[in-house]
């Protein structure tokens, strides 16, 4: 399926957007020069910091990049105005976060540092990131947590800039169409790091459709394109979403261990070692579903983490610097997606060329003949 976005770049692969410091130019740049899309993760930095590693990345590569922003997130779940209710009570939420904090306290000790205010803030610096991507137009804008309004969608393309927006249902993809985005980013239940719902429901903690499936669902109900994510990490499955009516794959922890990647050293050995077996959705560090290697502190906070994004990033952030400090992986969120045990450690550009070649070989295979055509003569 051709459109508007895989013109901009000859193979279908694209590299997530992976906040936390790991998507970062020299990655992005190396996925776009081996004609993938490269990408940049916006979430967590400053609009400044944004702008000077897009300025870093074109120098790197004059090929097509992409850019991720965060969208705000309310101050508590169900919240509308304040964290406060009837007669200035607190936010049931915010009592749930303080609850939480005192839990922590035992890690912040054992980790010498202090737990972060969870009221840091909870827009990301949204609308200062967008002033600067509307001065400074870059190739493709993809949005996680949230579907921006038709009229933030309409001035980014006045400006010669693709939208795409992440969906975890069928529903989510209806609203992204409505609101005038280019593009969806369909993110399977496989997926590493957050998931990408529009609204935090805890009644659907665990609940995420698998890709294969939510990529059929969301095909028959919207008409724009969609790029696969979840758990890829080989030729083979771009090649299956890609039949299932993708126009191209998202891949994140395939990229995580490149050199290139900004990620952890602990992070990146994670990914292969036997002490980490498998994979969960937790709160444990940000209060959202996100998919990380099962590790101590997911194990013994993950239960008991409120639904509240992103007060508990803010408050777990020191401890999880703290242990990546300390050599500690047992106290890092080491976001993984269910395939992390194929995670290759190939330069970025080479990874590129290898699954562009599986890529060739599993179409050839799944025609019947080497060399992908539909051949003839006897049966």
């Amino acid at each position: 399926m051709s459109s508007a976005l895989t013109d901009l770049f000859p193979r279908p692969i694209v590299q997530a957007p992976m906040a936390g410091g790991v998507s970062v130019p020299r990655l992005a740049a190396a996925v776009s020069e081996a004609g993938g899309l490269g990408f940049l993760a916006a979430g967590y930095k400053t609009a400044d910091g944004m702008y000077q590693e897009i300025k870093q990345l074109r120098g790197l590569t004059s090929r097509p990049f992409g850019v991720n922003l965060f969208m705000p997130q309310p101050e508590y779940p169900g919240a509308s105005t304040g964290s406060t209710g009837a007669a200035g009570a607190a936010h049931p939420s915010a009592a749930a976060v303080e609850v939480y904090a005192n839990q922590l306290a035992g890690e912040a000790a054992w980790y010498d540092t202090e737990l972060g205010d969870p009221d840091s803030g909870r827009d990301d610096g949204y609308d200062a990131k967008l002033a600067v991507l509307l001065d400074n137009p870059v190739p493709v804008v993809s949005f996680h947590f949230g579907c921006p309004t038709p009229e933030v969608l309409a001035s980014l393309v006045a400006k010669g800039t693709l939208t795409l927006v992440s969906v975890t249902t069928a529903d989510e993809a209806l609203a992204v169409e409505r609101a005038g985005a280019d593009a969806v980013i369909v993110q399977g239940v496989e997926a590493g790091g957050h998931q990408g719902t529009h609204r935090d429901d805890p009644e659907r903690d665990g609940a995420g459709i698998g890709l294969l499936s939510l990529v059929a669902q969301v095909r028959e109900a919207v008409s724009l394109p969609v790029v696969a994510a979840g758990g890829i990490m080989r030729g083979s499955q771009i090649a299956a979403v890609l039949a299932a009516g993708a126009c191209a794959a998202q891949l994140g922890t395939a990229f995580l261990v490149t050199p290139e990647s900004g990620a952890n050293a602990l992070h990146k050995q994670a990914m292969t070692n036997p002490l980490f077996v498998r994979t969960e959705l937790t709160r444990a560090f940000s209060g959202r579903p996100a998919r990380g290697l099962v590790n101590r502190f997911m194990r013994e906070h993950g239960p008991y983490a409120p639904v509240a994004y992103p007060q508990v990033h803010h408050l777990t952030s020191g401890l999880r610097k703290a242990a990546a400090k300390a050599g500690d992986p047992q106290g890092m969120a080491l976001w993984a997606g269910q395939g992390h045990r194929l995670a290759r450690e190939l330069p970025a550009g080479q990874l590129v060329e290898v699954l562009a070649t599986e890529l060739a070989s599993a179409r050839a295979a799944l025609s019947g003949f080497p060399d992908g055509s539909a051949g003839g003569g006897d049966r």
